[in-house]
This record gives structure tokens, C-alpha cells and sequence, in this order.
């Protein structure tokens, strides 16, 4: 809430801390295999805690063993570190939880007025508490921020009005999931070549990929006070984000004449290097617009520019690099303890398999690219859902419109 905010009649301020119990988790080894195999206790990541389903399972031995905690289906659950930071949702399963994870449950308050009364904090969280590059958050900065609480009946009822929101909300967002998943599927089965389109049929290849490109490093030497003006350079969210590079998602940094700083080309890949967890390390995008002036790389990321074109098409490297095969390889080259970087020497020893007819590798992104099409337009649908129900939250929320209660 703003310092200047009236406080409706009968509602009252509280800190969150003091109205809700709150623990975050951890990650056991990922290199002691006990932790993992067969493990059958859903391990919930922090780009995660919107899905009623999880990528990794760990083992009993590996919750005991490590500062993983379990959640209850019905936990509010705030991502705390990452890509991720400041996004809130009620979990769908038990599970246990890493680092990056606040669970919060609240006291006596309704748990989805409390998720609402978040959700609506949350642009001036990311203003006030983070600044670039990743982001970061703690516990205690959740703890600390304060909430306007009306009595329990009204907040019942203000959730039940957004939860009609939430409810067509879903319900999109469920077709979306299920066109992303028939896209992963479509991905695995062309870009390994498992299935192969028609009129195709010469035979693939492996590459090493420092014998195709080189790698290049990110801005240097710059503090806070150099950003927000100047050239444009491409920030790690949108990198993290897309596997294209969004034009519109663009930033300011200082850049003086006698700087010697790597500027990106058209066909350049771009990779995230270094994050609290290694499941966001190594996500790639890849730059398809030709810039028009110089644009810069930040610092959390480094370039790979292609020698040339003939062996691998930038579009097609554009789904690759988001598969499923290379987002393992990704997971396994990610190095640390309590913070997990990406080796551009490593990187450069992997091997891809690749179609070495390059018609076939634009036939495979045409496909896909028509998958991905189909899938902005439904979230565009999404988005307008959300600003509506996001203009009711401001009004309720506030108590600028009371409810009614039985």
C-alpha cells in the first residue's frame, strides 16, 4: 500500500509478516544421484509454481538431505530469485521447494484476497527492489511490505468476484499450455530428427559448436548510474523470455567513444551465464532483425556469432536451442554451489545434430514459427483478459468499490 492511501472504514493495515507463516526451500546436490533417481516428491522450481506438474522429482533421501522443504497444495507460492521474481500463484500440488521459493500461508485471512492484494504490489516491488539484470528478492522484503486487510467476509467475497476472472483466466491459459505442449512435442520429433518432412531425406550431422561460431562477452565496467540513457543494448530478461530477441523489449546504457564494447549482428545467439539456479542457465535467444544502429549485449549473457550461414540457419537455431535436448545439456554444464555459471569453453565442445540440407532446417522453423504464431495470439487474448481483471483488483483491492456482504 502508498503511504498517502486512505484506509477504507473497517479495513486495517497489516505487515505481511505478521499475518502469514512463511519458509523457503533449497536444492539437493544435482550431482549425487540419490537425490534424483527415481524419485517420486514433485521438486517445484520457481517458473514452475503456476503448473500442476514438475520436470524434476527428487527422492526422499534427497529431501532429508538437503534444505528442500515440502508445500501443501493450496500454499501461496512467491518466486523469489530469477527470471521469475515477484511472480505469486496458490500451488496446485504437494511438492517441495528450492531457494528461489517463499511458500506463504497465511494465519486467518483468506489466502486468495491475500494472492490478489500481492499480485497488485507487485509492479512497485520490481520498481523499488530490483534493478536489471536479475532479479532478487528475500524473505524479508516480503515479510515487510503492508497490505490493506478488509474484514474476513469481504475479503471472501472480493475473491469470489476475481476469482470469476481468474476462472476464464485459467481457462485460456490452459489452451495455451496445451498448444505449447503439442509445440514441445513437435519440437522433439523434428528437431532430432525422429520425424522428418516430407520431400527430405538426406542425412544429418553432428557439429561441434566452436568449429562453426565463436563467443563474445557482454558490456563491462558499467554501474547503475549508466543505464536508462544512451544506445540500445538487450537486456537478460529478454533474452531469458523469447528465443528471438523482441525489439521492444530494449534498453538505455551509457557508452562513451573510447569504449571498447562487442556490439551484436543480425544472426547472433545470445545465452544466459549465471543464476541462483542452474535450471536458468543457458537459455538462448537469437537476434533475427538486422539493427539499424549499434546495439549492446548486457552483462549476465555472452554472444555466439556464427561464421556463416551455410551450416546453421539463425531461425531454426532459434527452436534448437529452446529443445528439450539442448536444455538438458544446459542443466548439466551449469557449475556452483550457491550460484551456478555457464563455461563458454564447455559450451563450445557440445556437439549438435543438425540437418545439413539447410532447406530442411527452414522447413522445420517454418513449421514451428507457425506452432509459436498461433500460440502469441491466444496470449494477446490473454493479456487483455488480464488488464481488465488487473483494473477491477485496483478498485476492489483498494476499497474504492465496497462489496457488498451477506
Amino acid at each position: 500500500m502508498q503511504n498517502n492511501q486512505k484506509i477504507p472504514e473497517g479495513w486495517s493495515v497489516k505487515k505481511i509478516g505478521n499475518a502469514v507463516y512463511t519458509f523457503s526451500g533449497g536444492t539437493p546436490s544435482a550431482g549425487n544421484f540419490a537425490y534424483y533417481k527415481n524419485g517420486t516428491i514433485p521438486f517445484i522450481r520457481s517458473g514452475e509454481i503456476y503448473q500442476d506438474f514438475t520436470e524434476l522429482f527428487i527422492t526422499e533421501k534427497g529431501l532429508q538431505e538437503s534444505s528442500a522443504k515440502m508445500v501443501n497444495k493450496g500454499d501461496l507460492l512467491f518466486a523469489l530469485y530469477g527470471a521469475n521474481s515477484g511472480e505469486i500463484a496458490i500451488s496446485q500440488i504437494e511438492g517441495a521447494i528450492n531457494q528461489a521459493i517463499l511458500c506463504i500461508r497465511p494465519k486467518e485471512d483468506n489466502v486468495y484476497y491475500l494472492k490478489n492484494s500481492l499480485m497488485l504490489l507487485k509492479d512497485r516491488i520490481l520498481q523499488k527492489y530490483l534493478q536489471g539484470g536479475q532479479g532478487n528478492l528475500s524473505a524479508e522484503i516480503v515479510k515487510s511490505l503492508k497490505l490493506l486487510f478488509p474484514p474476513l467476509p469481504e475479503q471472501e467475497k472480493i475473491a469470489g468476484i476475481l476469482g470469476t476472472w481468474d476462472e476464464a483466466i485459467e481457462k485460456l491459459s490452459g489452451l495455451i499450455e496445451q498448444k505449447k505442449l503439442l509445440k514441445k512435442g513437435l519440437m522433439q520429433r523434428l528437431l532430432t530428427g525422429k520425424t522428418r518432412l516430407n520431400g527430405f531425406t538426406q542425412h544429418w550431422q553432428k557439429i561441434r559448436l566452436g568449429k562453426i561460431g565463436t563467443t563474445y562477452t557482454g558490456l563491462s565496467g558499467k554501474n547503475k548510474d549508466d543505464f536508462g540513457k544512451g544506445a540500445y543494448f538487450i537486456p537478460y530478461m529478454n533474452i531469458y523470455q523469447n528465443n528471438k530477441i523482441d525489439p521492444k523489449q530494449l534498453e538505455l546504457v551509457d557508452i562513451s567513444d573510447n569504449e571498447n564494447q562487442n556490439t551484436v549482428q543480425y544472426g547472433d545467439i545470445f545465452f544466459t551465464t549465471s543464476s541462483e539456479t542452474p535450471e536458468e542457465v543457458g537459455f538462448a535467444s537469437v537476434l533475427l532483425f538486422k539493427p539499424e544502429q549499434k546495439i549492446y549485449l548486457n552483462s549476465f549473457c555472452f554472444g555466439y556469432r556464427l561464421n556463416d550461414f551455410d551450416t546453421l540457419l539463425p531461425n531454426y537455431a532459434s527452436f534448437l536451442f529452446r529443445s528439450n535436448q539442448i536444455r538438458k545439456t544446459m542443466y548439466k554444464l551449469a557449475q556452483g554451489a550457491t550460484r551456478f555459471n555457464l563455461s563458454k569453453n564447455e559450451l563450445m565442445k557440445e556437439e549438435l545434430y543438425i540437418p545439413s540440407d539447410i532447406s530442411e532446417q527452414q522447413a522445420i522453423a517454418d513449421v514451428l514459427l507457425t506452432a509459436d504464431d498461433e500460440i502469441n495470439l491466444l496470449n494477446q487474448k490473454l493479456e487483455a483478459l488480464k488488464e481488465q481483471k488487473k483494473g477491477l483488483m485496483q478498485q476492489l483491492l483498494t476499497g474504492q468499490i465496497r462489496v457488498k456482504v451477506n
